[in-house]
């Protein structure tokens, strides 16, 4: 399958479709990279994804139900195995070859279900990301939503690449003093997919959203590790402990401990499904603990939600205004270096098969 030379997203790679617990009432419909897709559990309960249209008279599958083969349409009744060859056609025992639609390469892995919007023959599950935490509910127990947000995708890596924003944005919840906030220390990297960075905020106030989860007294030694991986996905690291006990060194020591994954999966060029998850490392014996720690984080994230999309509005006006950058975008302009890399390897190829 050719793509254009100015192609916006990275094709081979893996990007979050859905969850898992999304299908268990049946289909999910979700347009990814421009393409609307049906998702479904077929009969030997493996997660299938096919093109959300029927060969017969283009209706979309989703507009259908899961059928003991398959899914099958709701115009007229064609039933579509996980491969998308149509294996029921009702009033005829004959089933054309090319009676078949789009299917794409689907793994479900660690409470993920994972899809590849690239050439087939190129996808390589050892490039899934690992996030382990999902495997261990009692050490890390967590929730999990999607969010739809009319922004482009790399606005939301933009914005966990720089969490000097924290302060302003999140003031109420995890936000806290902006001093700190601007004085916390960085360690900045490339990785061989993305980069990396460490934030230390040493005797810094405690935010809102701290206290109420572990009842911390005064300041706090604060610190956060984000590391993205090309093209989409961050993982997160959050922990705080009291002041005073060396928390470079004693990170183990009781007090405040969640990860949290971040995926932006494009919609469109101007919209993106953002999956999150966050996992309470603190209290884990607790459910109230991994419930609250989910509630204080919802608001928060919709604070990022109405500031992207309100962020894509000014920028739609005039797509050619120069951002300005400042000392803070490191660990963003690596980021968006890495996509830029990803993205222009692929590019050859595709002007190649276009011509």
């Amino acid at each position: 399958m050719s793509h254009p030379a100015n192609e916006p997203y990275v094709r081979n790679a893996w990007y979050i479709a859905a969850w898992p617990e999304e299908l268990e009432d049946g289909l999910v419909a979700r347009t990814i990279m421009d393409r609307p897709l049906v998702f479904f559990r077929g009969p030997d309960g493996k997660v299938a994804a096919l093109d959300d249209r029927c060969c017969h008279r283009g209706a979309p599958l989703s507009h259908g139900q899961v059928h003991e083969q398959g899914i099958q349409c709701g115009y007229h009744g064609l039933v579509f195995d996980g491969s998308g060859a149509c294996v029921q056609i009702p009033g005829q025992d004959f089933v054309p070859a090319t009676a078949r639609v789009g299917a794409w390469p689907i793994v479900e892995r660690q409470q993920c279900i994972w899809i590849w919007m690239g050439d087939p023959d190129a996808a390589d599950e050892s490039l899934i990301v690992d996030y382990p935490w999902h495997d261990q509910p009692e050490k890390w127990p967590h929730k999990k939503t999607t969010f739809r947000i009319e922004a482009n995708y790399m606005m939301m890596i933009d914005n966990l690449m720089d969490l000097s924003h924290l302060a302003y944005v999140h003031r109420k919840t995890i936000g806290g003093n902006p001093e700190a906030h601007a004085a916390a220390e960085m360690v900045i990297e490339p990785t061989a997919n993305g980069c990396h960075y460490e934030r230390w905020m040493i005797d810094s106030p405690t935010p809102p959203t701290y206290v109420k989860a572990v009842g911390f007294k005064g300041n706090i030694d604060r610190w956060h590790r984000f590391t993205y991986h090309t093209p989409s996905t961050v993982i997160q690291n959050n922990g705080a402990i009291d002041v005073g006990k060396d928390a470079r060194k004693n990170q183990d020591q009781p007090g405040l401990h969640f990860q949290i994954l971040h995926t932006a999966t494009p919609e469109t060029e101007t919209s993106f499904h953002y999956f999150w998850s966050v996992a309470n490392g603190y209290r884990q014996n607790e459910p109230e603990a991994t419930q609250q720690l989910f509630d204080e984080s919802y608001p928060t994230f919709l604070e990022d939600k109405a500031l992207l999309e309100v962020q894509q509005q000014r920028l739609d006006l005039d797509p050619d205004y120069r951002l300005v950058s400042t000392g803070l975008d490191k660990a963003l302009t690596l980021a968006r270096q890495a996509l830029h890399k990803a993205i222009a390897a692929e590019r050859p190829a595709a002007s190649d098969a276009a011509e």
